[in-house]
């Protein structure tokens, strides 16, 4: 068997390779060779980015075997979530692993910017000997204004501290308590701009966010003010901001990013870099060897998962959360009970109920709603069905859910039912559980009917009539087509005298001789069930 393919687009630290291991097909390409890009992802399983290879939807739609989009960092504005879910994608970056490098990047912006540094070296650089051209500002007793106090912002905070300044905050989601853990007092956006000294932002790009700090903010700070943005190009007006500081509104800036990536290099294209009073850095924020290889550490994990067939917690269009390692295990077996449900309905599916009992109502099982789903539309759905686009397919079906959980299971330490409305009015239900210190995947009901059979590839699935001999009828039926049984469960009839009969077998049962055994057991259900794995 051919090994997965990752394409790797773009430079990434030896780490990440290492990281992949052996179980992968390892291929490169130049991510920003658009004709090259789309010639390696056709065939590819997954692709490893940074920054400048765009994965948009011609790139997608591109790539028919392609599972994963692994963003080594934080930003995803290269990478078209919305086309990746469409297709059943999974896109996941680094969220953390560039956390501490940008907030050191920020603080080195501040301290750039109060003791003049990158125009000093430049003019001793060039000879000149000019003490007095630099004279600077001390941090001490200085207000700083942090605009988003997320995971940066705190670490920033923690390290300003050390200056000796005081540290204020914007952010409608951090509550007072938190803010004063931090050691951070909350401000209003305006009662911000008019008490700082120095300014920086870290908010995520939006529409809303874009553009936040402009010519109003910029009339409200200090002439003696800076600002400072190593988060998203785009938060700071740029024009704005060249009038702030060429008419005294402010003393300076220090930026790291720009609403286009790379600023034109001459002082008429993007006047900015003309200034002497701007600092400038070409989106250094994760350029540390620490964070690019963590970057690629934390996505070489998460494209092993994804290409293993398991759930990535933290892909970015997947909603499923942090999965306890309680719940995992029963991941698979919610999957393959959609795969048996989907095969038993004899009309559309409407709604569906996953129901939890016993141990696991303790735990957040919110991804077995995303197995059933995979599950059950992987068997009537063209095109590939992922933990992604499962949800998306379902919406566009009509298909409302329910996850249930209840403690109580009297049979079982843990059962997950899966019961559906389809369009016929009839409802469906299909039960399983892990059995044993071998955890092994079980049928234990199907429509009423108990039963305990462990799941395998393939399954006939049948109910009649109960009268005598009727298994040796479709015993012989599979000996004669060279079919062998490797399991048989017979439940008792029901009310109505029909028994249910669920055998596993070691190949698919041809169609005439599935027929024949139709006709022959007067069956009134007869499904044929395959269980496939990615």
């Amino acid at each position: 068997m051919s090994k997965p393919v990752v394409l790797i687009a773009e430079e990434l630290s030896p780490a990440t390779i290492d990281a992949l291991g052996p179980d992968f097909e390892i291929r490169t390409v130049d991510g920003t060779d658009r004709p090259a890009l789309l010639s390696a992802i056709a065939d590819s399983d997954a692709i490893l980015v940074r920054s400048a290879t765009k994965v948009d939807a011609e790139a997608i739609a591109a790539a028919s075997r392609l599972k994963v989009v692994a963003r080594a960092g934080v930003g995803l504005d290269n990478v078209d979530i919305k086309a990746a879910t469409a297709a059943g994608v999974m896109v996941v970056n680094a969220p953390t692993s560039n956390i501490i490098s940008a907030a050191e990047l920020t603080v080195g912006h501040i301290l750039s910017l109060a003791r003049h540094i990158p125009a000093a070296h430049s003019s001793l650089a060039a000879g000149a000997w000019k003490r007095s051209s630099f004279t600077g500002t001390e941090l001490f007793e200085k207000t700083v204004g942090i605009v988003g106090l997320g995971r940066i912002g705190a670490l920033i905070a923690a390290r300003l501290q050390g200056f000796g300044v005081t540290v204020v905050a914007y952010d409608p989601y951090v509550t007072p308590a938190r803010a004063q853990q931090l050691g951070v007092t909350l401000l209003s956006l305006e009662d911000l701009l008019a008490q700082s000294d120095f300014v920086t932002i870290h908010m995520p790009k939006t529409p809303e966010t874009t553009g936040m700090i402009g010519a109003e903010q910029f009339a409200i700070m200090k002439p003696t003010a800076y600002v400072v943005n190593v988060a998203r190009g785009g938060l700071i007006d740029e024009e704005a901001l060249f009038t702030a500081l060429t008419t005294g509104e402010i003393a300076g800036a220090g930026l790291d990013v720009f609403t286009s990536e790379p600023p034109k290099q001459d002082g008429t294209a993007f006047p900015l870099l003309s200034l002497p009073n701007v600092v400038v850095t070409p989106h250094l924020g994760a350029s540390t060897d620490e964070a690019q290889e963590k970057a690629g550490i934390s996505v070489a994990r998460s494209v092993k998962l994804a290409l293993e067939g398991d759930l990535v917690p933290d892909a970015v269009n997947v909603a499923g959360g942090v999965i306890d390692p309680f719940v995992r295990p029963g991941i698979a077996l919610v999957e393959q009970l959609g795969q048996v449900f989907s095969a038993l309905a004899a009309s559309a599916l409407t709604s569906l109920d996953i129901e939890v009992r016993g141990e696991l109502a303790a735990y957040d099982v919110s991804v077995y709603r995303l197995a059933a789903l995979k599950g059950i539309l992987s068997k009537i759905v063209s095109e590939n069905v992922s933990y992604v686009n499962a949800p998306l397919f379902a919406e566009q079906r009509g298909i409302e859910t329910r996850l249930i959980v209840e403690a109580d299971s009297p049979l079982y330490r843990n059962i997950t039912i899966l019961r559906g409305t389809l369009s016929d009015g009839t409802v469906l239900t299909v039960a399983g559980t892990l059995a044993g210190t071998r955890m092994v995947p079980k049928i234990v009901g199907i429509n009423g009917y108990e039963i305990e059979v462990p799941i395998e590839q393939h399954h006939l699935v049948m109910r009649y009539a109960d009268r005598p001999g009727i298994v040796a009828i479709y015993g012989q039926k599979l000996g004669e087509a060279g079919i062998n049984i490797a399991g048989l469960f017979v439940a008792q009839p029901d009310a109505s005298g029909r028994a249910l009969s669920v055998l596993t077998v070691d190949q698919p049962v041809p169609e005439e001789i599935f027929e024949s055994m139709r006709t022959a057991v007067g069956a009134d259900l007869f499904r044929q069930i395959e269980i496939t794995e990615d």
